[in-house]
């Protein structure tokens, strides 16, 4: 009995020593930081005032506010439902979206693409693309660095670092002018170790709506290989800035022009408003067929342990409308009426500032291009915004001109006006 007892009592402190112990794995766990972005749209819908903006997160809204679902999509849906399987794609994705995806970046006579020279693999969208190729850029060059741009869109950040890659950054944005720092961003690249990696938008610059020229593409480019560096491309936004996909790519033709090895990073999210179908494509131009093979090999044997096999309904919209000649020209209507709208959005939004007398120019409002607009405003002025007029933007100042609407334009600018009459 004494004996039984003891082996009891062995048996509880035991289970209780188990439990305290499963009970403290992650005790230490801290809540994490709320995203900038994605943290504006939870507090705009917290927000039960009947006057709330949203001009935070960049997903593209009509002249209503509502979110759009392209014809061109919609028709692709009709023609895809009930005909197709839903098994596996291969690790490197569909390879009819792949193709298609390559003509736009590269060109659709594109020599780089007759010689098999891209290796090229179907992404979770942008963000899946960028950080697919920080890990090739940790595993096979693991002694690099990235430069990226100061600002730059914030998960740039999270991303090259969960890759373990260090991060260092060049001069972009010249905050006096709301234009481009063309001198620094030359000086960066000059005084840059040879065989740098560097992080580019392509277009419609993220945050600051500010790209470069296309004599000063030339003369990045020609910079850029003088000294060796790696230039990878960010392209979130190919037919969003100017309305026209090909004019978006022109920093990509420059490049390949003056014999660049490059990777690139396209998405579907904004051209195609497919955010939450995460459709995307990563690409790297090698020397010849042979070693595209081999990177292309690397390339899927790193996404195997991360994600298996990308989806499969998302490439299957974009390669219905790529594929057939009036779909992709309905599409090719329908993004160019998208930029339309945040173009004519930006002119509203500077006359009406105008109109009301600010002392302050405007004029980059106009200047600038793409979904975002970086106002100069101050994190306190912003702050002012939001808790006097509900209007809700990341601390930085960029608008997402998406969220402007013929029917708050005129609150907006009234707004604004209000936080920096005095500035």
């Amino acid at each position: 009995m004494a004996l039984s007892s003891k082996l009891f009592r062995r048996s509880s402190s035991s289970t209780t020593a188990l439990a305290a112990r499963s009970m403290s794995w992650w005790r230490t766990v801290q809540p994490a930081p709320k995203d900038p972005i994605l943290g504006v749209t939870e507090a705009f819908l917290a927000d039960p005032s009947p006057h709330k903006v949203n001009v935070g997160v960049g997903a593209y809204r009509d002249d209503n506010g509502k979110p759009v679902v392209l014809e061109c999509v919609r028709e692709a849906e009709r023609r895809i439902a009930g005909n197709l399987n839903m098994e596996y794609l291969p690790m490197g994705g569909s390879v009819k979206m792949v193709e298609e995806t390559l003509k736009l970046a590269y060109g659709e006579t594109s020599e780089c693409l007759k010689d098999k020279r891209i290796a090229a693999v179907q992404s979770l969208s942008g963000t899946g693309a960028c950080r697919l190729f920080a890990d090739f850029q940790k595993r096979f060059r693991p002694d690099s660095h990235i430069y990226i741009p100061v600002p730059t869109w914030s998960n740039h950040h999270n991303i090259w670092r969960d890759a373990q890659v260090p991060e260092r950054t060049y001069h972009y944005y010249h905050p006096e002018t709301k234009g481009l720092d063309f001198a620094g961003l030359i000086d960066d690249i000059k005084n840059a170790p040879s065989g740098s990696f560097f992080l580019l938008h392509a277009c419609a610059h993220n945050p600051t709506g500010v790209d470069p020229s296309e004599e000063q593409w030339k003369e990045i480019s020609y910079q850029m290989k003088g000294k060796g560096h790696f230039p990878f491309f960010d392209m979130a936004y190919q037919g969003f800035a100017s309305g026209d996909p090909e004019n978006d790519a022109k920093a990509i033709r420059i490049f390949l022009e003056d014999g660049h090895l490059i990777g690139i990073s396209q998405s579907y999210a904004k051209n195609m408003g497919l955010y939450g179908q995460r459709v995307g494509c990563l690409s790297l131009l090698c020397e010849d067929e042979k070693q595209a093979v081999a990177v292309k090999s690397q390339l899927q044997q790193l996404a195997r342990p991360m994600y298996s096999n990308p989806p499969v309904h998302g490439p299957l919209i974009v390669s219905t409308i790529l594929g057939d000649p009036d779909l992709k020209n309905l599409w090719l209507r329908e993004v160019e009426g998208m930029a339309d709208r945040i173009i004519g959005m930006r002119t509203a939004l500077r006359e009406n500032l105008e109109k009301l007398g600010s002392p302050l120019s405007w004029e980059h409002i106009t200047n600038q291009i793409g979904m975002f607009c970086y106002s100069g405003m101050t994190p306190e002025q912003v702050d002012r915004l939001t808790n006097e007029f509900h209007i809700y933007m990341t601390r930085n100042g960029r608008i997402s001109m998406a969220g402007i609407t013929t029917g708050n334009v005129g609150y907006l600018a009234n707004a604004i006006h209000e936080v920096t009459k005095s500035a």
